[in-house]
């Protein structure tokens, strides 16, 4: 599983740093790197534009998880260069920016979009697996999940468009609703259909804490 990410254009990243002159660049050795969005080939050509629109880069580094604990090590070997800089900008999920962001007093820029999290498939692309959203219903849809399943992420189906067993929306792909209710259907738990699902209450999530009890 890795956290997809894709990189913000480059304008947008222009403007988030158009008042530094000197910048500092932060990369990520697992996620970024697997997405090609913030690996060390990424960071050496954000490194090239930004030297182009003629800004200072002081320093760089790719880190190897840039969500755990080893990322204050890390900026603390790199603090002369990362103290010369006037932001930082960082190629890396939302988490990796965070964690950099805790460790610094200064200016954090995200030079990545987080997307969702994926699994590799075997072509090199990723496919959407969870978008974190706080309810989960993989219970009641036999371990398949409807958000990111379904092209209208409908929590109730199938809708009046599935055909066939394929998508409306896109006719190569199964009917999510289609691979549920066959599922249910092998495990003789087709009743589980028939229980409505509330809309989601994706406010469950917003500005909560929380702590991992020991047993």
């Amino acid at each position: 599983m890795k956290t997809i990410t894709e990189q913000k254009a480059l304008e947008e990243i222009e403007q988030m740093v158009e008042k530094d002159h000197k910048i500092y660049l932060i990369g990520c050795g697992t996620c970024a790197t697997m997405c090609r969005t913030g690996g060390k080939e990424e960071i050496l050509r954000m490194r090239d534009y930004l030297h182009e629109k003629g800004k200072e880069v002081t320093g760089w580094m790719v880190i190897p998880t840039a969500c755990d604990e080893l990322t204050e090590e890390a900026i603390r070997q790199e603090n002369k260069h990362i103290e010369e800089a006037d932001s930082i900008l960082v190629m890396t999920c939302a988490f990796g920016v965070q964690t950099v962001s805790s460790y610094l007093e200064k200016p954090i820029y995200p030079a990545l979009n987080t997307l969702f999290i994926g699994k590799l498939d075997v072509d090199g692309t990723f496919s959407e697996i969870c978008k974190q959203c706080g309810e989960c219903v993989l219970g009641r849809a036999a371990g398949i999940c409807p958000v990111t399943t379904c092209a209208k992420g409908l929590l109730n189906g199938p809708c009046g468009g599935t055909n066939k067993g394929k998508c409306e929306v896109d006719k190569d792909k199964d009917c999510a609703w289609t691979l549920i209710y066959n599922r249910l259907e092998r495990m003789g738990r087709l009743d589980d259909m028939r229980q409505i699902q509330p809309p989601k209450n994706y406010g469950i999530k917003t500005f909560k804490k929380y702590s991992i009890k020991e047993a």
